[in-house]
Order: C-alpha cells, then structure tokens, then sequence
C-alpha cells in the first residue's frame, strides 16, 4: 500500500493545488464548507470497501456488522439532534432524499406546491428542467415583487386555487427565516402534506438560530454538509407513520448500496453538531451574515430583503453596472469565492443573473468574526468597484491570501 504521492502524483498535485486554494481564498459560497479532519478520516476509512444493501439486521451481503453499527449510529445521533421520529441516513445527496421523500408520498401527476427556482428556490422543488417537474404537476409560489419575502397570505390563496398534493418549504437563496407554523396551517386548510428541504439551515436549526421544521412537517429532508459541517450527502426525517414508505424508497427505490464510509462520516458530523461549540457557531455564522449584511449596506449596496436572517444574503447588482457572472469572476480573481445567483424577478437569465449569493458558514469555521466582516466589505468595494485591471486584483488576492493566513483552516475558537 503505497502512498497516493507515489501511486498517482498527477492527482497528488491536484489535490495539493485544492488544499492550497481553500487555504488562500475567502470561501463564501453559502452551500459550502470545511468538513472537520474527523469528518474527512471517517470518509476516507476502511467502509469504501463495504457493500450493505438494506438496513441493519437485513442487509443482502455478509459481513455487515460494523456497517449495521456505523448505521444505527448514525440515525440515532440524527433523530437526537432534531427531535425526530425516524430517520434515513443513506440518501446520496439532497437531491436523492427529495426524490425519496416525494416518491414515498406522492403518486405521479400529484400536484407539487414549490417555491418558484427563480424566487430562491431548488431545481427540486418542482423546476421543469427537473425530476420533479417532470414526474409532478408542479406549481410555484413567489416572493413579493417589492419586499422579496415570501408573502404567506397569497400563497395560501393560491394554495386553495391548485389543492397540491403536497406543499414544500425551504430555498436555496432566501436570506430571511421560514414561518413553519405558517405552511403548517396552509397545508391543513388544503389536504396536503408538508416537505422541508432544510438543506441549507440545518445547521442553523440545530444550533438554534433558526426555527426547527419538525413539531410542523410531515417529512424533512437535508444534506449534510453546508452549515451542518459533515460530507456531503443527504438524510430524510419523516414521522414514524411514514418511516417504512421512506426506507422503501430510499432502497430498493431508488438507490442500490449506501455509502458506509459516508454514513459514518455523517455520523461524526452529528456528534460534533451535538456539542455546545458548535451552537456557539452557529449563532456566529448568522450573527457574521448580518454584519456583512450591515456594512455591505453602509458602502450603497443594495441587498435582496434588505438583509439577512440567516447564513447567506443575496447582492443585488442591478445599480453596480455589472452582472452577476461579472462580478463573481472578478470576485475569484481577486481570491474571493461566491456564486452568480438570480435575484427575485430577475431580467436576466440563470447563466448570467443580476446578483451574487455570499454565505458566512465557511469563513465562521475559519474563526471570523463580527469585525472582520467590515474588511470583507471593503474587499468587496475595492474589487466590484475598481475596474478589472490584472494587476490589481491580482494585488489584493495576494493582501486576501496573507490576510487568510490569520485564519487558518480549523482552527476555529
């Protein structure tokens, strides 16, 4: 067993060029994080090698033990950090346990209530370019034209008008907190069963700077990494009244073998959610958002909702005489990363987008703080605001680079 340096040095190199870059930039794509070194060693374990289809106790291969072990470990840890009946640990990602999750409740041609892909929501919500716009009779809700919030009186309006099989909560690039208890109600008023794609918030939730969705929803669905800090991958939570359905369509449904070796780096990850540290953390991440939101704000920037009530916040570009795409290239160039991201009733297309979505969770594990988010805003002026001369913005990634050093991955507070 020789090491990778010496078994593949092109990949070796590769991987060295990765550390280096997360190393040396200020990651702010609001889906991404740092997985801690337990995180990635469980990953990276011995479970690569095991097949297990099934569950623990009814697994089709031998040999299962440890696996069945890892597993009952691992949705033990989950179901205690959310209050929650049951849980599936083995979805590949969150876009697997959507499907899951509506395979299990829904029947083919059920009408799908999702917040619209262009007012902040996911391509699994119900976008036509997607499975469940192609397996549902999807419909979408929107944001208020001038507020950008969701406006709960009309979509329960509309909501009477389509009589959805099912209603989903939860988006992709909406920076304000969700009214579970508001879905709920619209939900019951029309006979439909409620999703929550917490993906995004999950970590939040458990770390309480956000309402959790379980006293309200029928079935949760997440991933595990972006402020939940773990691998990436997926999980449903689901009442126990519907826990056979859900495993029955995790596997055999649609998936084949789970993943041991993520399995059981998720169940890390929800042991190290469960401290107290990381409730620490994860008021910090939102408490850094609105900072950043704060002093964005102060330099004339414009913000989608004004703000932010979580780990993320949306810069609306229309005023800055650049588009989304341009200003996140320009951003990269100069050592910060974000992604180009539609604002609500955007002109323009997803390719190009009017606006750029900028997340806290990463830089709150490297350990920065409330006052730094002023620097960061600076950063933000000099580069969006200078023109995009090489030399300069290759300037400042070298300032962003040395200034990173002050923060070195995991070695938060």
């Amino acid at each position: 067993m020789k090491p990778l340096a010496s078994v593949d040095p092109e990949v070796a190199r590769i991987l060295r060029s990765e550390t280096d870059r997360e190393a040396t930039r200020l990651q702010m794509i609001a889906s991404e994080n740092y997985a801690s070194p337990a995180v990635l060693e469980a990953q990276g374990s011995v479970f690569t090698n095991k097949y297990a289809e099934g569950y623990p106790g009814a697994r089709y291969y031998q040999g299962c033990g440890p696996a069945d072990d890892i597993e009952r470990l691992a949705v033990d840890r989950v179901c205690k950090l959310f209050g929650a009946e049951h849980a599936n640990v083995q979805p590949h990602a969150g876009s697997t346990a959507n499907m899951a999750a509506y395979m299990a409740l829904l029947a083919p041609g059920d009408a799908l209530l999702g917040m619209d892909l262009a007012a902040g929501g996911h391509l699994t919500h119900g976008a036509r370019v997607n499975f469940s716009g192609k397996l549902y009779r999807a419909f979408y809700y929107n944001v208020h034209p001038e507020s950008h919030l969701i406006d709960y009186d009309a979509l329960a309006e509309q909501a009477r008008r389509v009589r959805p099989r099912m209603i989903v909560a939860g988006a992709s690039s909406y920076p304000r907190v969700l009214d579970f208890a508001a879905f709920r109600k619209i939900c019951d008023e029309v006979g439909a069963y409620l999703l929550v794609d917490i993906a995004h918030l999950a970590g939040l939730i458990v770390g309480g700077a956000h309402p959790s969705p379980v006293p309200y929803a029928d079935i949760v669905t997440s991933t595990t990494h972006k402020t939940l800090r773990g691998p990436r991958g997926g999980f449903i939570l689901c009442r126990a009244e519907f826990a056979k359905k859900v495993d029955a369509m995790v596997f055999p449904g649609i998936q084949g073998g789970p993943l041991m070796h993520v399995i059981a780096a998720k169940a890390v990850s929800f042991l190290e959610a469960g401290q107290e540290s990381f409730r620490a953390y994860a008021q910090r991440i939102v408490a850094n958002a609105r900072a950043l939101a704060a002093a964005l704000l102060q330099r004339g920037f414009q913000l989608s909702t004004g703000g932010t009530d979580n780990h993320m916040l949306l810069v609306d570009l229309q005023h800055e005489n650049m588009t989304g795409a341009e200003a996140a290239a320009r951003l990269e160039n100069a050592g910060v990363v974000v992604n180009k991201n539609g604002i609500p009733y955007d002109p323009l297309g997803p390719r190009v987008t009017s606006g750029i979505r900028v997340g806290t969770a990463a830089l709150t594990t490297r350990g920065l703080r409330e006052s730094d988010m002023e620097t960061i805003a600076d950063y933000y002026d000099r580069i969006l605001r200078g023109g995009e001369d090489g030399a300069r913005l290759a300037s400042i990634r070298g300032e962003i680079a040395e200034w990173c050093g002050r923060f070195p991955i995991f070695a938060e507070a």
